[in-house]
């Protein structure tokens, strides 16, 4: 990070173009000076960074004409490699809230130090700069840079542009002979992985390559060393301990003696289009000449182009293509891998399927999962087992996972029209592309959902400053309308309810189209409104389009003359040319505040298209700032945020690497942040290989509840560090809650000290003290209880605590939970501690974040009210050894 007021610029940097504008110290200034930068960089061809600039402009000049009152100067700077924006302000304090001071960038919830902070995570360079009357705060973004090498690079760039390379480039090569042993292993070799020739040769490759190896399939190096020739990449673990990533070229090759081995040549992975085969012309423009080839191996070898979409498009093409089929699709598995979404398809009518979403775990049996492989040899006689081929004429088909570390990234499938088409064979070779592509695709995925969420940052910044400007209930439906079409869906309605008595009304209509807009009104108007359901997230709704449908027909066959009745009517013909428009995939968000629906927000898309995952959670998002909008006052706003704001304070700011294990912490208050939630969670380093965690419920809400939270998550910090074991920091954390008199509240509490072990193991020692007791989940789906109850805190003086021990294995999964999770009520019935431990013995096999999603998947879809309770979810998993 370069100092203060210092930036080191390069004969790359000198501006080309510059723009200054200035804003009145009114708060109508952010909006403006957002669209100044917006309209600056997109007029200049700089698209990949105006997300990133106009959030960190809006925080900055805040800061000047809100927080400091004044004037703010925005001048934005072109380079050939990136933009430099200044924002000045007439209010010279000196005063810059630094990391760990305790007043600036630890404080997430202080008003000012937050542009500054965004500054140091978004921008490349930062700065502040100070003259006798003015202080200007400036960042720069760098333009993200393009591939340069075999194939992805773009027209020819002079030398002082070319990428740098810290030494010589190094091939390592390495010959492996039919038993797949090392049997020749040159000096770049043992400079590129630190092992000298004596030390390797005579082993197995396969003892030292990292390969992206994946459960239940054979497909590994020992086959990529067998193949003709092969390209790709993967790792080479070194001898300091550390995987290389390294790009590969193998080459079958046999002796004199017609002895059989495999050539290896080596370079660093960013060095790959040292040893990448040109991009071949297709087999009519190669002659008579041509080999046929696998259809992966020029395509695996290659950089992933610039969009997932590109990539995932490819991939299906030459996945039929491999096994000639009629056509193929390929399948992107959610963050908690129990859907997975349609993102690419051929062969098949994708503008009906795409972004559809069906189960990881379809059913029981072989063919039940997409963890596992699978040939359907005739899918009429097991109907429905790939709910994705239904009525499309497919007969065979076999699908393969995508993985990544063991974990479902996606999967991948090729059908034919006739039966019998694919045997166990076919599968092997779809899972083995599917192995050498599964890295690059979720690496593209990532890419993608990265740029969507800091494009979402951007919208939500700019929606929540548009709905929070007015207090007009019509006025902020309008806004949200608009701002939802045709950035989020091709057209919206939004319904609203006056009371708990009253029946949704249709307020606003919205469509891309506005020539639509009244045949859609008219549409609506007829069928009947939503439930207001209190679930949140998007529901289906398919009524517009059935109503479309049934109106289409009437009119079609009346104009043929084979229906009866009174004259077609304007409305009824204006819904017949708005069929196509709901004929799309439609979904319904509840607007809910105070824990009670006022009102609907409608979002549908043109004929047979689905929405994908991250525009309904955006849209969920926006739904949730609109029902505040329009249900709450603005000293409930303030009340709102003064609340989150103590919330955070009493919660971690973040949560320690612990060697060996990972860990997930969720939580959620009632009420959607109005309440000061009483439950809490900790997890701390006590001293050099062990660490304290904690999940406690303090009785009650509000102000006193946390007052108890903040005494009870510090003092457990200070007498941990002390060196107190687990029963003596719990009967002093006791005596001082005691001690607070008519203020005090019980108590319940688990507290634990994890250590590490080097065997990959991990030791822990428990006291429960009166909380739901932690579930241990085993590698073989056994759930048990990992502890003991005893008494809770704030009631007795004299209590007598015992510690518990417990050593947990590679594998196994560590459950704490708050009672707000076993406590979840629909009517009579209760999840309770069987119902959370049944929850658990579906999640073997998944990550800490998987499972703790999972479990606050199943308390949320347990009951359709909103949860009253607050929640906290803590998942400890101990990583299983690496298997190569």
């Amino acid at each position: 990070m370069a100092e203060p007021g210092v930036e080191t610029r390069t004969r790359s940097s000198v501006i080309t173009a510059r723009a200054a504008a200035t804003f009145d110290p009114v708060g109508r200034s952010v909006a403006s000076a957002r669209a100044f930068v917006r309209d600056t960089l997109q007029g200049w061809g700089y698209g990949d960074v105006v997300d990133d600039a106009v959030v960190l402009t809006s925080e900055l000049v805040t800061n000047a004409v809100i927080h400091a009152g004044t004037a703010a100067d925005v001048l934005c700077l072109r380079s050939e490699d990136g933009v430099r924006v200044e924002v000045g302000d007439r209010y010279p304090e000196r005063e810059v809230p630094m990391q760990g001071t305790g007043q600036g960038f630890a404080s997430l919830d202080r008003e000012n130090g937050r542009g500054l902070l965004l500054c140091a995570a978004l921008a490349s360079r930062w700065g502040v700069e100070y003259t006798p009357t003015r202080k200007h705060v400036w960042f720069r973004l760098d333009l993200p840079q393009r591939p340069v090498g075999a194939r992805s690079a773009g027209p020819a760039l002079p030398a002082s542009m070319l990428p740098v390379a810290e030494e010589r480039v190094r091939v390592a090569v390495t010959q492996i002979g039919s038993g797949g042993t090392i049997t020749v292993w040159n000096e770049d070799a043992e400079h590129l992985f630190g092992y000298t020739s004596d030390q390797v040769v005579g082993k197995p490759l396969t003892d030292l390559a990292a390969w992206p190896h994946t459960p239940g399939t054979g497909t590994g190096i020992v086959e990529a060393l067998q193949l003709s020739r092969w390209e790709g990449s993967y790792g080479i673990r070194g001898a300091d301990g550390r995987v290389i990533p390294v790009y590969a070229s193998h080459l079958r090759v046999r002796d004199t003696h017609g002895e059989p081995s495999t050539v290896c040549l080596l370079v660093r992975d960013e060095e790959r289009a040292v040893l990448q085969t040109p991009q071949r012309a297709p087999a009519s423009e190669r002659g008579t000449d041509s080999r046929s080839t696998d259809p992966f191996e020029v395509f695996i070898g290659s950089p992933a182009p610039d969009d997932l979409d590109g990539l995932l498009q490819r991939t299906v093409e030459r996945a039929r293509d491999m096994l000639d089929g009629d056509s193929a699709f390929l399948l992107l598995a959610t963050d908690d891998e129990t859907e997975l979404e349609v993102r690419a398809t051929t062969g098949l009518p994708s503008a009906r399927q795409r972004f559809a979403r069906v189960p990881v775990e379809a059913g029981t049996g072989r063919y039940g999962s997409a963890r596992m492989p699978a040939v359907h040899e005739d899918l009429s006689s097991v109907p429905g087992a790939v709910p994705l081929l239904n009525s499309t004429g497919m007969r065979s088909v076999v699908t393969v996972p995508l993985k990544v570390e063991g974990r479902l990234t996606g999967s991948l499938g090729v059908a034919a029209e006739a039966a019998g088409r694919y045997s166990n064979e076919e599968a092997l070779r779809l899972q083995f592309a599917a192995d050498r592509i599964a890295l690059a695709v979720e690496s593209a995925r990532l890419g993608e959902l990265e740029r969507l969420r800091r494009g979402s940052l951007s919208f939500l910044v700019e929606a929540s400053d548009l709905l929070a400007g007015t207090l007009d209930r019509d006025q902020t439906l309008a806004l949200m309308a608009q701002m939802t079409v045709p950035t989020l869906a091709t057209w919206c309605a939004v319904y609203t309810i006056a009371d708990q008595s009253s029946e949704p009304y249709l307020s606003y209509v919205l469509h891309e189209d506005e020539e639509r807009i009244d045949d859609l009104k008219a549409l609506l108007s007829r069928i009947d409104p939503p439930d207001p359901v209190p679930t949140p997230g998007a529901r289906v709704w398919t009524a517009p389009a059935e109503a479309a449908q049934r109106a289409a027909l009437l009119v079609s066959k009346r104009e043929l003359g084979l229906g009866s009745g009174p004259p077609v009517s304007s409305g009824i013909g204006g819904t017949m040319a708005t069929a196509a428009v709901v004929g799309g995939e439609t979904v319904v968000l509840p607007l809910v505040a105070r824990n009670r629906v006022i009102g609907m927000i409608v979002l549908g898309k043109p004929s047979d298209d689905h929405f994908r995952q991250e525009i309904l959670e955006l849209a969920e998002d926006l739904s949730r700032r609109a029902a505040l909008a329009l249900d709450n006052s603005r000293l409930y706003s303030e009340r709102v945020a003064i609340s989150q704001s103590l919330q955070r304070s009493l919660l971690p700011p973040e949560l320690p690497q612990i060697p060996g294990v990972e860990v997930e912490v969720i939580y959620r208050a009632a009420g959607e942040g109005n309440e000061v939630g009483g439950d809490f969670y900790d997890l701390f380093p006590i001293r050099d290989g062990a660490y304290g965690f904690a999940i406690g419920d303090v009785c009650g809400t509000g102000p006193e509840a946390a007052a108890v939270t903040g005494l009870a998550r510090h003092a457990l910090r200070l007498l941990a560090r002390e060196g107190f074991g687990g029963p003596a920091v719990l009967e002093r954390l006791n005596a001082a809650i005691l001690d607070e008199g008519a203020r005090s509240r019980f108590l319940t509490l688990l507290y634990g000290e994890l250590w590490p072990q080097e065997d990959g193991s991990a030791v822990l020692k428990f006291v429960c003290a009166g909380h739901p007791l932690p579930l241990r989940l085993r590698p073989d789906g056994t759930v048990e209880p990992a502890a003991e109850p005893q008494p809770l805190l704030g009631v007795m003086d004299d209590l007598e605590l015992y510690e518990q021990v417990v050593t947990l294995d590679p594998g196994d999964v560590l459950l704490c939970v708050t009672d707000g999770v076993t406590e979840r009520r629909e009517g009579t019935r209760m999840l309770g501690d069987d119902g959370l431990s049944d929850v658990l013995t579906t999640c073997t096999g998944l990550t800490a974040g998987a499972v703790a999603a999972r479990v606050l998947r199943a308390v949320e879809r347990f009951a359709a009210e909103p949860a009253s309770d607050d929640m906290a979810i803590l998942a400890m998993r101990v990583h299983e050894p690496h298997k190569d």
